[in-house]
């Protein structure tokens, strides 16, 4: 009798793995171009993933069920699976449903209009000039907007330049995401270059190939694509003596461009740079249940301290921050000025094409009373829009649509005019802020980090806050975007897909847009009766000397409506023996005494901030016994993205932990997760782990 149950529950696996069936597809849009970070689901479950950059997917679904392709601007597409392996799908774009995609709306959306100029010079007006230094042709242009259509690009038989050409060097095709890089070869490097239209193209190199084809033989003919992104050194926070070092200083951080750009490694297949992985900003990307603050202070402060998942020796504590939420009717009037980047490196389609759809998002939540302000730069800076009402947003998305990228990248020049507009137009009683969208890939003027630094700080006087959006891949300059956004009192966020550009422009447009509190800064006092050590997960980037904490020249971070700020340690109690703590000699002069009126207190936070128009910093203190709790659900998913993110930095502090504990402990902490995004994370993990098993990734 066993052996015929055992029989039978091995024959219904095996009839129900047989009905098991693994798709695997591109999605492109209605022009055939690939679309990355589209939503691909088995509907009625949470069995899905999201294409990558090159519009591919994989999933492994029961036959006869439905998937549904999703991505926010386009109208979603159901297939029933049958017996197919291959399912294609191409999306129409939904120009209705852009305009109605906001979360707390306001205003009436118009239908885009295409109308409007912006001032042009094509390219046989280009090639009168000089030889020009990179294959992408640089105009140092002298007309206000003008955009140009580089040497590189190809053009249809009317004219107009097509979309992507697939390039061929030295016999390899490159993919369209490293097309900018191939785009900055200098002509000295180049023995010859052809050009082959869409027809003849596709014959030869075939679909990839359907826009055209640029082939190039280099003089060494060795060609091989080299990144070019730049990220600022991490060195990990060490474990602290508190009979030494009893504070901890630090600025908060509310950007969250780390995360998403880690994820675009990881949907990309591509192993994750350990300097690109900045831990506070994985933890803050995601929603937290804290409490709205219910006294004069713009913000609540609240404190949790449980066992460490991942060390039993230790404790962890978890600081969270809730900035008040401002509905958009409450909001002051905003001067924005949009600072956009078209020079040639953002052609790619996830740069200038994703950024135009995504600041759409953005118009359609503007009120009468809001004013933007559109200025470009490539070679040389232009306004191609002045300030006009929010309620006139024909004319805006026509700005948009009539933006074309070429030439080289004179990003401090475009900062300098941007904050010149924003001043000229400057509210007093308002939100004045300029939006910088950009790959970062400044080379004309000047371009350094500490150039960019020098300039943003000078420019910060004036009252105008900055937000920095970063696009691309390939030649994306993390480090220069982080510095723009560290010093003109901003924040800082990476798009990859539209769903991120919702997330940004949609659920957290307040926090994105509007500061509440400026320079908040917070000091961590441990008590040396309960706590032998202490080490700061993440913030690295952050740190401060612990007498900057009172000196109000010190800048610090922003904090916008609604935002969430969390920062973790992890601590080793008094008595507690750890691997991690070095013993030290004891001091001859000093000695550290705590009186038995604090013996139940474990720590003191003491948080300054500044009103958004104020010079002066207010102070306020919170204390936490040491007691002990179970973890919450946002406790234990903070936890997890933690633990993750010192795996991929290949943290000395993660105590061989595996992926499979993160999973574990992520799953544990999803909790309700309304916009799917704690299940996307899991979804993130696994694929890492999948890839661990089969490719030692």
């Amino acid at each position: 009798m066993k052996n015929a149950i055992f029989f039978f529950i091995l024959l219904s696996s095996f009839l129900l793995s047989s009905q098991q069936i693994k798709i695997s597809g591109t999605v492109s849009d209605h022009a055939g171009d690939p679309m990355p970070g589209v939503n691909v689901r088995e509907k009625g479950t949470t069995n899905g993933t999201q294409t990558d950059f090159d519009g591919h997917y994989v999933l492994t679904v029961q036959k006869g069920v439905e998937l549904t392709f999703s991505y926010i601007g386009y109208k979603n597409v159901i297939v029933k699976i049958r017996d197919s392996v291959v399912v294609n799908v191409s999306l129409e774009e939904d120009l209705q449903m852009l305009e109605e995609v906001v979360v707390i709306g306001y205003g009436t959306s118009s239908h885009i209009s295409i109308t409007g100029s912006v001032s042009r010079i094509r390219g046989n007006r280009i090639r009168k000039r000089n030889a020009p230094k990179n294959i992408s042709n640089v105009l140092q242009g002298k007309v206000s907007g003008v955009q140009i259509r580089g040497i590189g690009a190809l053009k249809n038989n009317t004219g107009n330049k097509v979309k992507s050409p697939l390039y061929i060097v030295d016999g390899i095709p490159i993919q369209k995401q490293y097309n900018s890089i191939v785009q900055s070869l200098k002509s000295e490097d180049v023995d010859s270059r052809k050009v082959l239209k869409a027809s003849e193209a596709k014959s030869l190199y075939g679909q990839n190939a359907k826009h055209g084809c640029i082939v190039i033989q280099t003089v060494n003919g060795n060609y091989a694509i080299e990144e070019d992104e730049n990220y600022a050194r991490i060195t990990e926070n060490q474990f602290q003596n508190v009979d030494i070092n009893p504070l901890s200083t630090f600025s908060i951080d509310v950007d969250k461009a780390a995360y998403s750009n880690v994820r675009r490694f990881i949907n990309n297949g591509k192993k994750v740079p350990v300097d690109a992985v900045k831990i506070e900003e994985m933890i803050n990307y995601f929603d937290y249940d804290y409490p709205q603050p219910t006294n004069e202070h713009p913000f609540s402060v609240n404190t949790e301290v449980a066992q460490t998942p991942w060390n039993v020796d230790t404790k962890l504590v978890r600081i969270g921050l809730q900035g008040k939420e401002y509905l958009n009717e409450e909001l002051p009037a905003s001067n924005l000025t949009f600072l956009i980047d078209v020079s040639g490196s953002m052609s790619a389609g996830n740069k200038l094409p994703l950024l135009k759809s995504a600041f759409k998002l953005l118009v359609n939540q503007l009120r009468e009373k809001d004013r933007v302000s559109i200025v470009v730069y490539a070679g040389a800076a232009g306004v191609v829009l002045e300030p006009t009402s929010g309620n006139n947003k024909e004319r805006i998305m026509s700005a948009l649509n009539n933006l074309e990228a070429g030439g080289s990248t004179a990003g401090g020049a475009g900062i300098q005019l941007a904050y010149k507009l924003a001043e000229k137009h400057f509210k007093k009683t308002g939100n004045n802020r300029v939006i910088l969208a950009t790959d970062g890939d400044f080379n004309v003027g000047l371009s350094s980090n500490k150039d960019m630094e020098d300039l943003i700080t000078e420019k910060r006087e004036s009252g105008v806050f900055l937000s920095v959006l970063g696009f691309g891949m390939g030649n994306y300059k993390d480090s220069k975007l982080e510095t723009l956004a560290d010093k003109g009192n901003g924040n800082y966020g990476y798009i990859d897909t539209m769903q991120e550009a919702q997330k940004l422009f949609g659920k957290e447009f307040g926090g994105t847009l509007f500061t509440i509190a400026k320079d908040v800064k917070l000091q961590v006092e441990f008590n040396p009766k309960k706590v032998k050590s202490y080490r700061l997960i993440g913030y690295e980037n952050r740190l401060l000397a612990d007498e900057d904490f009172i000196d109000d020249t010190k800048d610090a971070g922003e904090l916008g409506s609604g935002h969430k700020v969390t920062a973790l340690y992890e601590i080793v109690e008094a008595g507690v023996a750890s691997d991690y703590v070095k013993e030290t000699h004891g001091l001859r002069y000093t000695e550290v005494v705590s009186g038995d009126k604090f013996s139940d207190e474990l720590f003191t936070v003491k948080f300054r901030y500044k009103k958004p128009d104020g010079n002066k910093s207010i102070e306020l203190v919170h204390v936490q016994n040491s007691n002990t709790q179970e973890m919450s659900k946002d406790f234990q998913f903070s936890a997890a993205v933690a633990l993750f993110g010192q795996q991929l930095r290949k943290s000395t502090f993660n105590n061989k932990a595996s992926l499979n504990d993160v999973i574990v402990l992520a799953e544990n902490g999803r909790g309700e997760d309304k916009n799917g995004y704690r299940a996307e994370f899991i979804r993130l993990v696994k694929s890492i782990n999948e890839k661990l098993v089969t490719d030692n990734y």
